[in-house]
């Protein structure tokens, strides 16, 4: 499935890095950017989820809210969380519903072989539950000033 600015942004109910539920329905009234990525710990989900941290106060004086999402569980994402200091809650994707709902599962290729796998995707969503905004093919480094470049446009 392809999702679509203006569209209504898929709900969902999945566990943070602690083990607590999170719903899109907790950001009602807010905006919020999902970041979907493919691994813990690995250099470019690093380099996006600590560009992210390191622009945060930024963030949240916007009103912004974020989330980062994998398909990765509870654990790797506890030790994740834990090493980076990251301020805002990435959740487990296990069972790789949301990836699905949100269309960023797919075909990926890395030094000539095929996989399935997360495609580094984000969605700007605004307090309405709709896209506003949608990130293909995201630059980890550059990723948080765009956010909040366009954001600024936005409002």
């Amino acid at each position: 499935m392809k999702l679509e600015q203006s569209q209504k942004a898929p709900d969902f109910c999945l566990s943070n890095q602690n083990g607590k539920q999170v719903r899109l329905s907790d950001f009602k009234n807010r905006w919020l950017l999902i970041y979907f990525y493919p691994k813990d710990d690995t250099p470019g989900c690093t380099k996006q989820a600590c560009g992210i941290r390191d622009s945060m106060e930024e963030f949240m004086k916007k009103g912004l809210q974020v989330i980062g999402i994998s398909t990765d569980g509870v654990r790797s994402h506890k030790k994740f969380y834990e090493k980076y200091n990251l301020p805002f809650d990435i959740l487990a994707d296990e069972k790789k519903e949301m990836v699905e709902a949100y269309g960023v599962w797919g075909k990926k290729k890395f030094m000539g072989r095929e996989y399935m796998g997360t495609n580094r995707t984000s969605f700007l969503i605004d307090p309405d539950g709709k896209i506003v905004k949608i990130y293909p093919k995201v630059n980890p480094e550059e990723h948080a000033d765009q956010v909040l470049k366009d954001f600024k446009e936005l409002n």
